[in-house]
């Protein structure tokens, strides 16, 4: 790293690196989303390493300005919630 930048070079330097972490995290969160379907996540198994996913995500989108970021974690976290079904007694 050239330690001679600017102040304004090094926080236009970080804010870059900022925009980029926050695409991966976009993707990331994606994928995870994509897992998260019922016709791909069935097992015990498979709920708790989505859980464990979806609990990672968060530490890394907690640390995230961009809205897109934050509304993935939410949705992600909506996935943790037990599916409630709608029982009809005759």
């Amino acid at each position: 790293m050239n330690w001679s930048l600017k102040e304004s070079d090094m926080a236009n330097e970080t804010a870059t690196i900022d925009r980029a972490i926050d695409e991966v995290l976009v993707q990331l969160g994606g994928m995870v989303l994509t897992l998260a379907s019922p016709k791909v996540t069935r097992t015990e198994e498979q709920r708790w390493a989505l859980a464990r996913s979806v609990s990672q995500y968060a530490v890394c989108a907690s640390n995230s300005d961009d809205p897109r970021v934050k509304e993935l974690q939410a949705k992600l976290e909506e996935t943790l919630k037990p599916q409630l079904r709608l029982i009809v007694s005759r």
